[in-house]
């Protein structure tokens, strides 16, 4: 077991290259969102806009179109229910399953149209539902964000047995392809290739709906700019607690929008750490 870490959040997030432009910085599809859960994708986007991303796009239901518009002007909005075949293509990261309910027409869409080279999130309902019916994980860079029930539906791993690191690993193995998993709980662990990361920053002041929809929009904003997948996803569960335990020093509560809102100016004290190095192309090949 590793210790997420402040040194490891820094070591990713570098100063940005001056010659880049919103390309350089991945193009994020978030698919979810069904007609009463509208806020989970609208949390999603924000932590993913907040993150960096150089481009955001939502699938969802038409009746959230208006609430993300209002709320983030910078996000591009399409019908969940439509032909998602391009938008999944032209998109580095998709991020899936936040509010997404019951709709399983439309998670097959992602689960059909997934390329090798992109990284799927997979977080909330599509855990779900993979797990009702059995469906298998797709040839692509995949990274599971479940909750603890989540995670004992799908990954076949009890609530009791997954403190148990061994039980965990034992699931991750029985998959195909070879997942990053973000166990959320109030003690949050990552399962990285041969090493188990532990979280040990944050506290009770997250438990409030709609924390898990803000770090994986994290995940998903971190993935698209920041190199390696690995240490990316490792920054962001890191950053996202970090942050909240910041904003604990003078909040009972932190909520995941304000959590969201303090994201840019927490990159930039870790990328302000490594300023008298050169800046660095965060989209170079792993």
């Amino acid at each position: 077991m590793i210790n997420l870490s402040h040194e490891l959040a820094a070591n990713v997030i570098t100063p940005r290259n001056r010659d880049s432009f919103k390309g350089t910085y991945g193009h994020v599809l978030i698919v979810g969102g069904n007609a009463n859960l509208g806020g989970a994708v609208i949390m999603n986007a924000q932590a993913a806009v907040q993150s960096g991303a150089g481009l955001v796009t939502v699938a969802t239901d038409l009746t959230n179109k208006t609430a993300i518009h209002a709320r983030l002007p910078e996000v591009m909005v399409v019908d969940y229910q439509s032909d998602l075949t391009q938008t999944i293509k032209k998109a580095d990261v998709v991020l899936v399953g936040s509010g997404l309910g019951e709709e399983i027409g439309v998670l097959n869409q992602v689960l059909a149209h997934i390329q090798p080279k992109q990284t799927l999130i997979i977080d909330g309902s599509a855990l779900t539902m993979m797990a009702e019916q059995n469906l298998s994980l797709p040839n692509a860079k995949v990274v599971l964000t479940p909750q603890q029930m989540e995670w004992q539906r799908f990954g076949e791993v009890t609530i009791a047995d997954q403190a148990r690191e061994d039980a965990n690993w034992e699931a991750l193995i029985n998959f195909k392809t070879e997942p990053i998993l973000v166990l959320k709980s109030s003690a949050t662990q990552v399962y990285l290739k041969d090493d188990m990361y532990q979280l040990t920053v944050g506290g009770p002041y997250q438990a409030t709906g709609g924390m898990g929809d803000t770090l994986a929009g994290m995940v998903a904003g971190f993935a698209a700019q920041f190199q390696p997948l690995g240490p990316a996803v490792l920054a962001a569960v890191y950053c996202h607690s970090a942050i909240a335990e910041d904003l604990s020093k003078t909040a009972y509560v932190t909520l995941p929008s304000t959590i969201a809102a303090a994201i840019p100016a927490y990159m930039q004290r870790l990328a302000q750490e490594s300023i008298s190095k050169d800046p660095v192309d965060t989209k170079q090949e792993e």
